[in-house]
């Protein structure tokens, strides 16, 4: 499989996968100075399994961090995701839900 290029599409609020230039998936999130939400991931049927999700995840996490702002992880993928991956929980804040 070729490469996944991942990149901010910041007019439509959303990071954006490509595999040979089609789209094989996409995260939407809101942003202020402060934070970035992650709301939704979304990965094309014909690419899943193929790390598109993973891309995704971790693209937005490194975006995050490099522009020292912390993540509100609200997508439940970006949740699990960053629960195999610690090494990013310094900066992930959670939704609370009421009991």
């Amino acid at each position: 499989m070729a490469d996944v290029v991942v990149t901010d599409a910041a007019d439509e609020r959303r990071f954006e996968a490509r595999v040979d230039g089609e789209l094989a998936g996409f995260l939407d999130y809101a942003r202020d100075d402060e934070r970035i939400a992650l709301v939704h991931t979304e990965v094309d049927p014909a690419f899943e399994g193929k790390g598109i999700g993973s891309a995704l995840a971790r693209f937005s996490l490194d975006t995050a961090r490099a522009d020292t702002i912390r993540v509100l992880a609200l997508c439940p993928f970006v949740v699990r995701w960053v629960q195999k991956h610690p090494e990013y929980a310094g900066i992930v804040d959670y939704a609370r839900t009421r009991d």
